[in-house]
């Protein structure tokens, strides 16, 4: 493969997946939306519904920044869904938890969370194929993760 046509994967696949977060999110707002939250909500919602996180975790686990999250976390505190706990790994950087009432907020997403699986899965051409989509995509992650953390710009000429 030549430099330009590795170039051109790399434009083409970086616009595609800027092309998926916004269908993601466009979707997810409208899953979103019957059970009283955002697509931000229910992203860092989700992501505490394991465990409780620090507002650090959640920002590496979700690949955005640590005060966007915080913000997030501090309204959904605030909406009753979400609560902070102590962290005896750390005294000042708290633990998020959801609420019961944000348990429940989740839970009004499933039915159509199950729904919207069932046609992508449908429109991929089955669970197989949807599987290796996100086989693919996670190992896209993993393999930017590695160049990233040792990539450098070169210098502008």
């Amino acid at each position: 493969m030549s430099d330009r046509q590795q170039q051109d994967a790399l434009s083409r696949t970086a616009l595609g997946v800027f092309r998926l977060n916004g269908q993601f999110l466009a979707v997810s707002e409208k899953l979103a939306e019957p059970a009283g939250l955002t697509a931000a909500w229910w992203q860092v919602l989700g992501a505490v519904l394991p465990e409780p996180l620090p507002v650090a975790g959640i920002a590496r686990v979700m690949g955005i920044t640590r005060q966007s999250v915080q913000r997030i976390a501090d309204l959904l505190v605030r909406e009753g869904l979400a609560a902070y706990e102590p962290n005896p790994a750390h005294r000042r950087a708290k633990l998020l938890t959801p609420t019961e009432a944000g348990r429940a907020a989740i839970g009004r997403i499933e039915p159509g969370h199950a729904e919207l699986a069932a046609l992508l899965a449908r429109e991929l051409g089955g669970q197989e194929a949807f599987d290796e989509t996100v086989r693919v995509l996670e190992r896209l992650s993993g393999a930017l993760d590695a160049v990233g953390a040792r990539y450098t710009a070169p210098e502008a000429p």
